[in-house]
């Protein structure tokens, strides 16, 4: 068993997918890192720490999990922590097209990190961050998409900006 394993990514929010996924990671690696990117080319509805804030609210169930924020190339995150192994989650065959690029350019970047794709429940493979902030921002209902203490916050969120 490999001892640490980083799930990078922005999670503006976290959702349930999201958690499936360190769920199963967990369950494999001694250590799951959950690296929540600073995230340049997009923009975001929650600060850095906020973002990293709710990760841990979604994810303090799972004993073996860490949480953190990066910046820079997440290849060279998954180095400095020490692992050779990111974990990706994949929803669809487009996940599948834009994770393949991104893991053969780390490969070229440092070709010891490996990339290990996994499969949320089919309840969640068509689960997203931006359908998430979609639904809410229409005044639609989160609370099977999120923890409902996350959909909480993000409420208030949304009632902010109004």
């Amino acid at each position: 068993m490999k001892e640490i394993a980083i799930y990078p990514g922005t999670f503006d929010p976290i959702t349930n997918g999201h958690i499936d996924i360190i769920e199963r990671a967990a369950t494999i690696f001694n250590k799951v890192i959950i690296g929540v990117a600073e995230e340049t080319y997009k923009e975001c509805l929650f600060t850095l720490k906020e973002r990293a804030d709710l990760v841990k609210e979604g994810t303090k169930h799972i004993p073996n999990v860490q949480v953190e924020s990066f910046s820079g190339l997440a290849v060279n995150y998954v180095l400095k922590k020490d692992s050779s192994v990111m974990i990706r989650g994949l929803r669809a065959v487009s996940d599948f097209e834009y994770e393949l690029q991104i893991a053969l350019a780390n490969r070229t970047l440092a070709g010891d990190v490996e990339t290990i794709f996994l499969i949320p429940q089919s309840k969640y493979l068509y689960l997203s961050s931006s359908l998430v902030k979609q639904i809410i921002s229409t005044g639609g209902s989160i609370k099977e998409y999120v923890p409902k203490s996350i959909s909480d916050i993000m409420a208030a969120k949304f009632k902010e900006k109004k």
